[in-house]
């Protein structure tokens, strides 16, 4: 299988290049609209800021071309900020619209915890999932963000908390999106991704 990673110079693009090449899955990065058009499986995967990520989008045509291979039924996973950009805004640039594909925003995590939240926390599992199956209830993933979304939408399927309960996990039909990061999540971050290209075949 070969997975395209929308290519907006997120610096975590080779390490989750090589977590899906241990799967066997081959990674094609693209940053054009013709290649997202041509995709059979997409990965957005996301560190830095909100601005930064949808502003490359626009500038180099991609906006419209990711929205109608979500549309018409392209597996997709997004990764951190790529679980942040489904929403309608976020308020580390409040400024820009996200993807607008699910309701609800992006929130500065509470400045009363330690910021960013960079370590290992486990989730609060809503509903079945299929990126999840399989992986003990008790696994730990490895977060690292400062904003998170708080949305309450039948799509979320698990959430995790510091300082505030918020989105860990959602899918809705052929999409799939996590906040914490899989490629550096050992054993179960593995696993996740090998669901997700189940999942996607």
């Amino acid at each position: 299988m070969n997975v395209t990673l929308i290519d907006y110079g997120a610096g975590n693009a080779t390490s989750v290049e090589r977590a899906l090449h241990k799967l066997g899955a081959a990674a094609t990065r693209a940053n054009t609209p013709e290649a997202i058009d041509q995709a059979d499986v997409l990965l957005l995967p996301g560190v830095g800021h909100f601005a930064a990520l949808l502003n490359s989008l626009d500038q180099r045509g991609l906006r419209e071309p990711l929205l109608n291979a979500l549309r018409r039924g392209v597996p997709f996973l997004g990764i951190c900020l790529g679980l942040q950009a489904l929403f309608q805004t976020s308020e580390e640039a409040s400024h820009l619209h996200g993807l607008n594909f699910l309701p609800g925003n992006v929130q500065a995590l509470p400045a009363t915890v330690k910021l960013p939240h960079m370590g290992w926390n486990r989730l609060n599992r809503i509903r079945n999932s299929r990126l999840l199956a399989g992986i003990d209830e008790n696994s730990y993933f490895y977060f690292a963000h400062s904003y998170a979304a708080c949305a309450d939408d039948p799509s979320i399927v698990a959430t995790s908390t510091h300082g505030t309960k918020f989105v860990a996990v959602l899918e809705r039909d052929n999409i799939f999106a996590v906040q914490f990061h899989p490629e550096k999540s050992g054993a179960p971050g593995s696993s996740l991704l090998e669901n997700f290209l189940r999942a996607a075949a």
